[in-house]
């Protein structure tokens, strides 16, 4: 049996947290999801894991950033699909954001995520 790509997920809000992972599920992947952007550097430092994309909440409990774990995780893998998610920060993405990474604004529907997410993984950058 083939095995489904793992997704990192950072998000601090329980709700959030059980969409995401119906909408990925529903959307053929796993999902792997902490709270913390200090927990998700860890266990993706890790390396215990492949994971295939990096989705996180920019503002989480704790002393980092979605920002701040997107830039950390990009810097050990460059290649890595980065999707944020945020529903007061998008006005930073341009700044704060890493290259070729996709924002969507809360709330939005579940299939843009899986949308979001399978352009990244299937052409290696965000859709025009």
């Amino acid at each position: 049996m083939e095995q489904l790509p793992v997704i990192l997920i950072v998000e601090d809000e329980d709700a959030v947290q059980a969409v995401i992972e119906d909408a990925l599920a529903d959307g053929g992947f796993a999902a792997e999801i902490l709270a913390s952007g200090e927990e998700a550097l860890t266990l993706f430092m890790g390396g215990q894991k492949n994971y295939a994309a990096l989705v996180t909440d920019v503002n989480l409990k704790g002393r980092m950033s979605g920002w701040d774990v997107a830039r950390q995780i990009r810097e050990a893998t460059p290649g890595c699909p980065v999707i944020y998610i945020t529903g007061a920060a998008a006005d930073e993405w341009s700044s704060q954001g890493v290259p070729n990474s996709i924002l969507l604004q809360k709330p939005f529907a579940p299939a843009q995520l899986v949308t979001a997410l399978s352009n990244l993984l299937n052409t290696g950058s965000p859709p025009a």
